[in-house]
């Protein structure tokens, strides 16, 4: 095994392009001089972005354990989450439900072991 880089040529010309790539994709949006006008349905879909990725992070670390469906409804994951679930329909607070969700996950994880 190679412990160290050989800074060739090739090896610098790909890292300043990839920094370059990062620096305009990550910048795109600072370039222009004014705000660019989006249309209605692209603004609107754009307001879901977050919760949808959100959901896409949480949902399978509520409802998967190492890649494979919960078996049981012994699983404390499942009644944190519903349980934050049902504080935010309520309360649309997210202190709130982050601490209602883990008051009920820690006890049935620390002491029913779940």
């Amino acid at each position: 095994m190679q412990d160290s880089v050989e800074w060739t040529w090739p090896v610098l010309l790909t890292l300043l392009a990839l920094g370059g790539v990062t620096l305009l994709t990550r910048g795109f949006f600072l370039l222009p001089e004014r705000e660019w006008p989006l249309p209605a349905w692209l603004r609107k879909g754009l307001r879901y972005a977050p919760l949808a990725a959100l959901a896409a992070i949480v949902a399978p670390e509520v409802v998967l354990t190492q890649g494979q469906l919960v078996q049981t409804w012994q699983d404390a994951r499942l009644f944190g989450a519903l349980a934050a679930a049902l504080c935010y329909a309520a309360r649309r607070d997210i202190l709130i439900t982050l601490v209602v969700g883990m008051a009920v996950f820690l006890p049935l994880r620390l002491w029913l072991g779940w």
